[in-house]
């Protein structure tokens, strides 16, 4: 899949870091890999060790520069004809507190037996941004800059020296 290059954060030779175009969530991003691949275990030694760093620098950039109080990351990829990739989710404050608000989630407490160790965990909050933020035709309104505001600053802060 061609990203259009205004979503375009950073780049290394071996990865794609993006905001995902279909997500009204500020700062959800994707890390993929260039090497058409969807395992790990295929990829170069260069591209493996960029990744580590990448990962840390978008976490940074994601709680530092935008206050999220959480970043997600995970791998989900089950989609034919596409490389492995990466979703890096920002849980910002405001996004939880739609979270509590909303009834229709607290129907997710019906499948916990027993107490868990927070209030909610990734799983969940994961779903919500999900179903809210990128499936949704109307989500919800965002507190903060804009995602096009966003992609600039990650753009800036997320930039590698070069070479």
């Amino acid at each position: 899949m061609e990203i259009p290059q205004h979503f375009h954060v950073a780049e290394t030779a071996g990865w794609l870091v993006n905001h995902r175009m279909n997500s009204a969530l500020p700062g959800y991003l994707m890390i993929s890999c260039k090497t058409d691949t969807t395992d790990l275990s295929d990829l170069s030694e260069k591209a493996l060790g960029e990744f580590g760093p990448l990962l840390a620098r978008t976490q940074k950039a994601l709680k530092q520069d935008l206050n999220a109080q959480r970043v997600y990351i995970g791998r989900y990829g089950h989609s034919p004809g596409y490389p492995i990739h990466f979703h890096v989710i920002p849980i910002y404050d405001w996004v939880e507190e739609l979270f509590w608000k909303d009834g229709r989630y607290r129907l997710l407490e019906n499948f916990a037996e027993g107490p868990g160790e927070t209030a909610t965990d990734g799983a969940e909050l994961t779903l919500f941004v999900w179903r809210e933020f990128c499936e949704r035709a109307v989500p919800p309104p965002v507190r903060g800059p804009s995602v096009s505001e966003v992609i600039t600053l990650l753009r800036e802060v997320m930039r590698f020296p070069a070479p």
